[in-house]
């Protein structure tokens, strides 16, 4: 028997019509609304919100009638629609609502008579699975914002299953794309399962085991080196693209779902640990540009990874309950994600590096697989896919901040940040939470709840905690004890107002890199040297003025060694004291990840040293054991996700130390830079 022939054997004799519940569920679209600062990072008034009106992939002609290979259910409208479900209902987009409830109504008129969805109807294109996956799970959002679509929608889909299942049968419909993204299919009938049975439970577990049959087995598919180094022992050359593998880093979870093996959880929890220890960044994202690139700073990681990964940790932690996986989430989206955004949301790398010189035309590449323009923040920098699907990064890590128990009856605060929650748990118990924070740009959060009946409050409290501290409704610290899983504490909510002061403080820490360098770290903040800059238009839409390509390139000096002692380095926040920070967190810099706007830096002793570029246009490798050239200075670090040009892979010298007064350059190290 083959080894996917065994696989299938295997898989289908372990499911039982019966799932595996998940430890915690999702809320329905709309019960969590972003505030603060974070109500600004979902993007209707960047590109996300005007694609529609000018961008060939996604505009109306081309999935109506349209030719392109990208029409409306095979790559860039299901992303579109996946991504724009939400940012329309948090930011209570009348424009974007009409046009997403206009795209799903077009979809379900074009269904053919034997079930199939997509611009295939009625036309001789081959008919591929995949392209329909981004699209269900949007439509899956909408439902839950608008209950009444629920039984023309479950129609639809069930219809399609049908037909899915007859395919997969019959040895048909799975390309090299759909080979590696089965599970996102696979969740989408694990949802109809949960809710919208209909009697069909054999056939949607039979659909999930072929699918995973048709598929790459992804508990095999996860090398521990650079690909560059490495022979694909599976010949399929795609399971070691980035962003397929952040997207399969939810498969086993999915499939263990209709398995029950516990074997599905471990290896899981191994890919996550190996993906991150071969291949892991100080901003939180792993490396693949295009196929997984190791752990040199110079190497990139693309968008749509960030994403997907960011989307996979918090379907990981919903099944498994890990908390290495919501503390990596957060990670992302709080580094990676902003840092390869400009502040405005209207341009975008295609591959971000951790020690980012330049931003331009490069040569030579460092990049084996993708163009020499990736790194330019721009429209469409490299392949397309990007550009639409970048914008489900924010609104989907919002929608997954607060989750329940299995039963309804309590509340999980998973990610930290400015939200709003009213949900109805239980037995009719209507609950509102208020989550007041600058977080991650400052350590304390007030929480109010007012709850009808009373329940059981949950919050994560991240690994990077140190000596935090709780306070109830005005009364004594409590030190705070998570559970070592989940990483969560548990508060009895009565009914009536509940109010939560939390602290959570952070000590500065180093991480390892390659060559002997370090990484700066404080919370869930990594932080970088910002690169003095100029930026140059290259390159402008003529559909849209605000659509423009930048260039990059340093306008002052960075070939910085730094002391890798943590107690050497300083921490500064411009709010001086947690009075002010509470006061005023209704008033910190908008765009927050904008380079003339952190609030927060490290101090750190540092000196000028020789490192030569690679060509003209990236920088080489930390240099070891380097000499400084120059008197030891102090440079300010800020978060990561501000800078556009970087070092954040820092070579490292022994300071002196006796020299540095940190508290003369205290109002130095606090001024933001201007360009």
């Amino acid at each position: 028997m083959s080894s996917h022939l065994l696989l299938f054997a295997n898989a289908a004799a372990a499911a039982t019509l019966q799932l595996a519940p998940k430890m915690f569920w999702t809320l329905p679209l709309g019960d969590i609304k972003p505030t603060g600062w974070l109500h600004d990072q979902v993007q209707t008034n960047g590109l996300a919100g005007h694609l529609h009106e000018f961008y060939d992939l996604v505009s109306k002609s081309d999935w109506i009638g349209g030719d392109s290979y990208y029409s409306y259910l095979e790559e860039a409208g299901s992303y579109w629609f996946n991504a724009m479900v939400p940012n329309g209902i948090l930011m209570n987009s009348t424009v974007i609502n009409e046009k997403t409830q206009e795209f799903l109504e077009y979809v379900l008129d074009h269904q053919e008579y034997n079930g199939w969805l997509g611009p295939e109807v009625n036309t001789d294109k081959p008919r591929y699975l995949w392209g329909r996956y981004p699209f269900f799970l949007g439509a899956i959002q909408m439902v839950e914002y608008k209950p009444e679509l629920t039984d023309r929608l479950v129609d639809a889909l069930h219809k399609f299953v049908k037909l899915a299942n007859k395919m997969l049968r019959d040895g048909e419909g799975v390309d090299k794309w759909a080979a590696t993204r089965w599970e996102d299919f696979v969740i989408v009938l694990q949802w109809l399962h949960d809710f919208h049975p209909r009697g069909k439970e054999e056939l949607l577990v039979d659909t999930m085991a072929r699918l995973k049959w048709s598929g790459v087995p992804w508990e095999e598919y996860f090398p521990v080196g650079p690909v560059e180094n490495l022979t694909n022992p599976f010949g399929l050359e795609l399971s070691w693209h980035g962003v397929n593998m952040a997207e399969g880093l939810k498969a086993l979870p999915a499939t263990y779902r209709f398995t029950h093996n516990q074997s599905d959880i471990n290896a899981a929890s191994l890919s996550w640990d190996l993906m991150f220890k071969y291949h892991g960044r100080p901003s939180g994202a792993f490396a693949a540009d295009e196929m997984l690139a190791g752990l040199e700073a110079t190497r990139g990681t693309e968008l749509c990874l960030v994403v997907e990964a960011m989307f996979s940790g918090s379907y990981l932690y919903q099944v498994i309950g890990d908390l290495k996986y919501a503390d990596r989430v957060e990670r992302m989206t709080y580094n990676a994600l902003p840092a390869t955004l400009t502040a405005n949301m209207w341009g975008h790398q295609y591959l971000q590096q951790q020690n980012q010189v330049a931003a331009k035309n490069m040569s030579p590449n460092p990049f084996p697989e993708d163009g020499s323009y990736s790194n330019v923040f721009g429209l469409e920098p490299n392949y397309p896919c990007c550009t639409i699907n970048f914008i489900q990064g924010w609104p989907k890590f919002i929608t997954n901040a607060f989750l329940s128990t299995p039963d309804k009856k309590d509340l999980i605060q998973l990610y930290l940040g400015p939200f709003e929650v009213q949900t109805t748990l239980h037995k009719d118990n209507l609950v509102k939470v208020s989550v007041e924070t600058l977080y991650p740009f400052g350590d304390i959060l007030n929480i109010t709840i007012i709850a009808t009946k009373s329940y059981t409050h949950y919050i994560r409290v991240p690994k990077w905690v140190t000596g935090g501290s709780m306070t109830l409704n005005s009364g004594e610290r409590l030190e705070l004890v998570p559970d070592g899983k989940t990483g969560l504490i548990s508060l009895a909510v009565a009914e009536g107002i509940t109010r939560i002061r939390l602290h959570f403080p952070a000590q500065i820490v180093v991480e390892p890199r390659l060559h002997g360098s370090i990484a700066v770290h404080r919370g869930p903040l990594n932080y970088a040297f910002d690169i003095p800059r100029s930026e140059k238009i290259i390159s402008q839409d003529p559909r849209e003025p605000h659509a423009v390509d930048l260039q990059m390139d340093p306008v002052g000096v960075w070939e910085y060694a730094i002391d890798a002692d943590p107690a050497k380095m300083s921490f500064f926040n411009e709010l001086k004291n947690e009075e002010d920070r509470i006061a005023q967190y209704k008033l910190v810099p908008t765009p927050v990840f904008d380079s003339r706007k952190p609030s927060m830096s490290i101090a750190v002793p540092a000196c000028l040293i020789e490192w030569p570029l690679e060509g003209d246009t990236f920088v080489s490798s930390p240099p070891e054991n380097p000499k400084c050239i120059g008197d030891e200075r102090v440079i300010k670090l800020v978060p990561y996700g501000v800078t556009k040009l970087r070092i954040s892979e820092f070579p490292v010298f022994t300071s002196l130390g006796t020299s540095l007064d940190y508290g003369e350059l205290n109002e130095d190290v606090q001024q933001p830079f201007s360009y």
